[in-house]
């Protein structure tokens, strides 16, 4: 059983996989916080947008004054 132990500490198989999943939590992690960072100017410059959108006047081409429809 000693022996077993001894194997099981001295193989590296694993070492590869725990360093991707190192990586891939730092990643994510980097990415939540730009998201983080941004969110605030995102929606203030979205409910912006919104409310410029919402003001304007659209001209659908619907003459209603008895323009030149036939």
């Amino acid at each position: 059983m000693l022996t077993r132990f001894k194997d099981f500490l001295e193989d590296e198989d694993g070492a590869v996989t725990v360093d991707w999943v190192v990586l891939t939590a730092a990643i994510v992690g980097l990415g939540v916080a730009a998201v983080d960072t941004v969110e605030e100017g995102i929606n203030a410059l979205a409910s912006d947008i919104a409310t410029e959108i919402s003001t304007k006047i659209v001209d659908n081409g619907d003459d209603a004054g008895g323009g030149n429809n036939p």
